[in-house]
């Protein structure tokens, strides 16, 4: 059941080590010890981030109201969609590249992807705008719609930028500027809120927000990568008819999430959209997590992709083992917490979304293990399966989204969107273990996973308030899987470190 301590690390290679002065730290075995405190890292961030968006989100609802609350949830939403189409999943591609290539070479392709993220999200920006226009949303609306794209433009390009120090392992400047992007939103919700303002303002944050990242971003880099963006359109099509498939599919993955509370907002009524929305929102923010923990391996799958299918292997099944863990932990808390979340959130009259949430969590937790198997089709250059494997969970997400929401409203869409999560991560790891048997998912924590859940869910039996009750679960989760052995030897020699030094 625990995880063999014994057997060779092709990540880590036995002692950590240091890369070489002047040496590649991708090609060292301290890009193990490195992906998990960079990682770590921007979790941490994230968290901090999350607690801080938080608070400004549960006066933001109870100022907008239910009705205002759905229509912020709707507007974001197809931002959100805009975002992840014009992403044309570059971010993930030019991670990829820029850790495998070197030189000239790699100026060549940081300046093309400058130039397409930006000509992209102009495009999306002003096509998003039309769409709220044409859909017949109100005026006030429209403006925000438009608002708030070009808030995505700053930050297409920023993400653009930021691809670099992720291809490095640079992850605590990348955690940083997260950091700091939730902080700063936070705070200016805070005081649009205080200032009495309305829709259209809140909508409008994310420009002096992104202006300020991105120039943030933009002096850290500077000298590393070139800063001035490449209009090539030949050089663009060169690059993106390569990673069209998963281009498409990135739009489709997108599409399906979001999608969710555009069909709400078309087939609902307004209480149920603000309901769905809130826990929307909720998902919608702690749904980047899986895309944090997994990513910051991502530049390793790469590299050993390309060199080391062994390494390959290994690095994927221990990703895939911390993920199951952590997805399965989230699930358990978001279950068990949710009433309390959306009482934090929205308060007293959002209450009916607590069961919403509870049942999003499900396939919240599902996205964990689905983003191991995503980026290691990825990182073998795969993109027909993950594009076949994206078009599918969408058709069946809307296809189940629309029927449910007529038979059962808000709770129908969660039910929906959670089911489409778990399709989403099988086909996922299917797809993968087709490409390369020797890449099929480990399965040997899952009973020390379910031992622990079980042992969890045992705790609520006894009457605890809610916060109580979630610190004394997700303890019991996490001391099961310690005391059997199921957490990866590199993850509790790091923790050991932490600790060691701490001291």
């Amino acid at each position: 059941m625990g995880s063999d301590d014994g057997a060779r690390n092709p990540v880590q290679g036995g002692e950590p080590r240091r890369a070489p002065s002047g040496g590649d730290l991708l090609d060292s075995s301290a890009a193990g010890s490195a992906a998990i405190r960079g990682g770590t890292l921007r979790v941490a961030a994230y968290a901090l981030g999350t607690v801080a968006g938080v608070g400004a989100a549960a006066l933001l609802f109870r100022h907008l109201g239910v009705v205002d609350t759905g229509l912020y949830s709707v507007a974001t939403a197809l931002v959100a969609i805009v975002a992840g189409v014009t992403d044309l999943g570059l971010t993930a591609i030019g991670v990829r590249e820029l850790s495998v290539r070197t030189g000239a070479a790699r100026d060549a392709i940081a300046r093309n992807l400058l130039g397409l993220r930006l000509a992209t999200s102009v495009v999306g920006a002003i096509g998003i705008t039309v769409f709220a226009a044409v859909a017949g949303y109100e005026s006030t609306l429209v403006v925000g719609v438009g608002l708030a794209g070009v808030g995505l433009v700053l930050l297409s390009v920023q993400s653009a930028l930021a691809m670099s120090l992720v291809s490095d392992l640079r992850l605590g400047w990348v955690a940083t500027f997260e950091l700091l992007r939730a902080l700063l939103s936070a705070a200016l919700i805070l005081a649009l809120v205080a200032a009495g303002a309305h829709l259209l303002a809140f909508l409008a944050v994310t420009i002096p927000v992104g202006v300020v990242v991105l120039a943030l971003n933009a002096w850290k880099v500077r000298g590393r990568i070139p800063l001035r963006p490449a209009f090539r359109v030949g050089d663009w099509w060169s690059l993106i008819k390569n990673v069209l498939p998963y281009s498409v599919a990135v739009a489709a993955g997108t599409l399906y999430f979001y999608m969710a509370v555009v069909l709400v907002s078309l087939f609902s009524n307004g209480h149920a959209l603000g309901y769905f929305g809130v826990s929307a929102r909720v998902i919608q923010v702690l749904l980047v997590l899986p895309g944090l923990a997994v990513g910051a391996a991502f530049p390793i799958f790469s590299r050993a992709a390309r060199d080391d299918r062994v390494r390959l292997a290994y690095a994927v099944g221990r990703v895939f083992e911390v993920s199951l863990m952590l997805g399965v932990l989230i699930s358990l808390c978001l279950a068990i917490g949710s009433s309390l979340v959306i009482h934090i959130v929205g308060g007293d009259k959002f209450r009916p979304a607590a069961s919403i949430l509870a049942i999003q969590g499900i396939g919240l937790g599902a996205s964990f293990s689905g983003a191991v198997w995503s980026n290691g089709l990825l990182s073998l250059g795969r993109h027909r399966a993950i594009l076949a494997v994206n078009i599918f969970a969408l058709v069946f997400g809307s296809v189940l989204v629309a029927v449910l929401v007529s038979l059962d409203g808000a709770r129908g869409a969660a039910i929906a969107t959670a089911a489409g999560e778990l399709v989403l991560a099988g086909l996922s790891g299917a797809a993968l273990t087709r490409a390369d048997r020797s890449l099929a998912p480990p399965m040997r924590v899952v009973p020390a996973v379910v031992v622990a859940t079980t042992l969890a869910v045992a705790t609520t039996l006894v009457h605890l308030p809610v916060l109580v009750s979630v610190v004394v679960a997700g303890a019991v989760y996490l001391a099961t899987l310690l005391v059997l052995g199921a957490v990866p030897q590199e993850l509790r020699q790091e923790l050991r470190r932490r600790a060691h030094v701490s001291v």
